[in-house]
Formats: structure tokens, sequence, C-alpha cells
């Protein structure tokens, strides 16, 4: 990629995400809003601080949008693609409280069988 060059740390500031990549730092954050996968920690202070992989999907992002013209869906499933940052599929409500009520039932179970060993005792 054509961002060989910048060097390697572990967090950059918005400002420096911004001067790297030639974006406005608007732009930058509303990319968080559109791409799930962007996540901007925090400073004590309130700064916006992001890891080397966000500077590489946001350098990558703008090739994609920029260059390349893509859709922002597709520029979204082609950074899922290569950055391995798909969404986890969510359990359907119905289908998750089902489990959950499996698992209640044999923790009792468990804890049942417990107390019966403890009164053996």
């Amino acid at each position: 990629m054509a961002h060989d060059k910048i060097p390697a740390k572990l967090i950059y500031r918005l400002e420096d995400v911004s001067r790297l990549s030639g974006l406005d730092p608007a732009t930058i954050e509303s990319w968080e809003k559109e791409f799930p996968f962007l996540r901007a920690g925090l400073t004590g202070a309130g700064k916006k601080v992001f890891r080397q992989k966000d500077l590489d999907i946001i350098l990558r992002l703008k090739e994609l949008l920029h260059k390349n013209g893509y859709t922002l869906a597709g520029a979204r499933r082609q950074v899922e693609e290569e950055f391995g940052t798909r969404p986890l599929s969510l359990i359907p409500a119905d289908r998750m409280r089902k489990v959950l009520l499996q698992v209640r039932d044999e923790l009792q179970d468990i804890s049942q069988a417990l107390e019966r060993v403890e009164k053996k005792r």
C-alpha cells in the first residue's frame, strides 16, 4: 500500500490521522459512524485516538472510495473481507431465550445435585 512510509505507532491522535490520510477530521468522524469497525478510543482528556489498524482501514477506505469509486456499502464489504472485521451475526431473541432457559435449568439441576451431595455428608 501507499502508506508504507508512515511510522508505526500504537496510537494516533485524530489530528495525526487527518494529516497522514489527507482527510478532514469531520470526514473521519463521519466514517466512524458509517463503519462500525472503526473504533476511536478516548484519552483521559477526551481526545480521540486511533489504533494502527484503524489508520490502515481509513487509508484503505479512502483508496476505495476516492480512487476506485466504490460506494459506501461496497467499501464496507471490501474492508470487512480484507481486514476480517465482519460484525458478529445476531442471534434471534427467541432462540437466545430458549438457550438461556436451558442453561438456567441445567444450572438448577447441578445446584440440586450439589445440595444432595452436601446433605449426605
